[in-house]
C-alpha cells in the first residue's frame, strides 16, 4: 500500500512540475549561466540564397540560388533541377519576346561575371549582351525587365561589403536597345541604389526599386516616364518603405499595379528597422498600398506571374519558392496572353 501511495505521488509531483498547462515557451529566457546574457544565434553559413523567378510558356520556373551559383528549374509538376551548374553569380531572370531567358550575372556572395547574358532556350547558346560601360566592368547586375520595344532595362547595384574590386563609381540604371547599343539612364543623382525593376505594359513607365541599408538611406520606389527615344523623365515617388526593408525585386499587373517583395523579420543592421514585415506587397499606380500578402521566411527577395493566364504569382524567398494564385494577368512580354 505504501508502494502506491509513493507512486501516486511521485505522479502529482511529477505533473506539478510540468506546471500542468503547457509553459508559455516564448516567455523562457536563455538558459542562465550555461551561455553568455548577451547570446545571440548568427548565420554561420547561407548554402542557398534564392532570387530572380521567370516563367516560362511551358510554366517551367527558372530562378538563381546565388550562394549555390546556379539556375535552378521547378517544372510544372514540382519537381527542382539544375538548370545552369555554374551561373556567374546570377541574380535576376526575365524573358525577351522571343522566350530566350536574359539573366543578370553579378558579383554578390563571391566572384561572379557581373554582365547581362541571353540564353537560347531551345540550343543552349548563350550570348553576352553586355559586359562593359565605357570600358568598365559592371557592379553587379541585379534585376531586368524586357519592354513591347525590345528594350532590356537592368540595374547594377554593390550590396556586398567588399568594394575593392569595383571599376565605377556609379551604381545606375542601363538600357540595352534592340541593336546592342547601351545607354546609362539613371545614376547617383535620381536614385541611391537601384534594385528591382518592372516596365508597364505600354512600354511608357519605367519603376525603379531604390534601396539602400544604410542609416538614412532611400527604400522608395520611383516611376520614370519613358520618352519617345528611351531616356527617362517626371521622376515621382510611387512609395515610402520608411526605416524598414524596403522592396527587392518587383513587376506590374495588367492593371498597373505593383507587386513588390520587401520586409524583414530579422534585423541585419543599424541602417534597417523591423517596420516593414516580410510579404508581397500590392501599391497602385498611384501609389495606394491596396495590401500585403505576408509570406513566412525572414527575407522575401523578388517575384515573377506565370501558370495560365498568368495567374499565378511565384515569390522567391531565402531557401523557398513560395506559389499563390492571383484574380487579375501578370504583365510580362513572354509568355503572350491568349486572345
Amino acid at each position: 500500500m505504501r508502494d502506491v501511495v509513493s507512486i501516486s505521488v511521485l505522479l502529482i509531483i511529477g505533473a506539478a512540475a510540468s506546471g500542468g498547462a503547457a509553459p508559455n515557451l516564448a516567455a523562457i529566457g536563455l538558459p542562465k549561466g550555461l551561455v553568455a546574457p548577451d547570446t545571440v544565434a548568427v548565420a554561420g553559413a547561407t548554402v542557398a540564397f534564392l532570387e530572380g523567378p521567370a516563367v516560362d510558356a511551358a510554366g517551367n520556373v527558372f530562378f538563381s540560388d546565388i550562394a549555390g551559383n546556379r539556375i535552378l528549374k521547378l517544372d510544372a509538376k514540382g519537381a527542382v533541377s539544375v538548370f545552369r551548374a555554374d551561373s556567374g553569380r546570377t541574380n535576376g531572370n526575365t524573358f525577351d519576346a522571343e522566350g530566350r531567358l536574359i539573366s543578370c550575372e553579378g558579383g554578390e556572395q563571391g566572384p561572379g561575371r557581373r554582365r547581362l547574358v541571353r540564353t537560347d532556350m531551345k540550343t543552349g547558346a548563350v550570348t553576352v549582351l553586355t559586359d562593359k560601360y565605357l570600358g568598365k566592368r559592371y557592379n553587379s547586375p541585379n534585376d531586368a525587365c524586357v519592354d513591347m520595344e525590345g528594350r532590356i532595362w537592368f540595374t547594377d547595384p554593390r550590396y556586398g561589403l567588399d568594394r575593392s574590386d569595383l571599376e565605377m563609381d556609379v551604381e545606375g540604371v542601363y538600357r540595352i536597345d534592340p541593336d546592342g547599343a547601351v545607354a546609362r539612364v539613371l545614376t547617383q543623382q535620381q536614385i541611391h541604389r537601384p534594385n528591382g525593376i518592372a516596365v508597364t505594359a505600354d512600354a511608357r513607365t519605367l519603376y525603379v526599386v531604390d534601396s539602400h541599408p544604410k542609416v538614412g538611406g532611400n527604400r522608395k520606389i520611383w516611376a520614370f516616364d519613358i520618352e519617345p527615344k528611351g531616356n527617362l523623365g517626371n521622376q515621382r515617388l510611387i512609395f515610402d518603405f520608411g526605416k524598414g526593408r524596403g522592396g527587392d525585386g518587383t513587376r506590374v499587373d495588367m492593371e498597373g499595379n505593383l507587386w513588390v517583395a520587401a520586409g524583414i523579420s530579422v534585423k541585419r543592421s543599424q541602417g534597417e528597422s523591423l517596420d516593414v514585415p516580410p510579404g508581397v506587397y500590392v501599391i497602385s499606380p498611384k501609389g495606394v498600398l491596396l495590401g500585403r500578402i505576408p509570406i513566412p521566411e525572414n527575407l522575401i527577395t523578388n517575384v515573377a506571374f506565370g501558370g495560365p493566364e498568368r495567374k499565378t504569382l511565384y515569390v522567391t524567398a531565402g531557401k523557398t519558392v513560395y506559389r499563390f494564385p492571383v484574380n487579375v494577368s501578370g504583365y510580362a512580354v513572354y509568355p503572350p496572353l491568349a486572345p
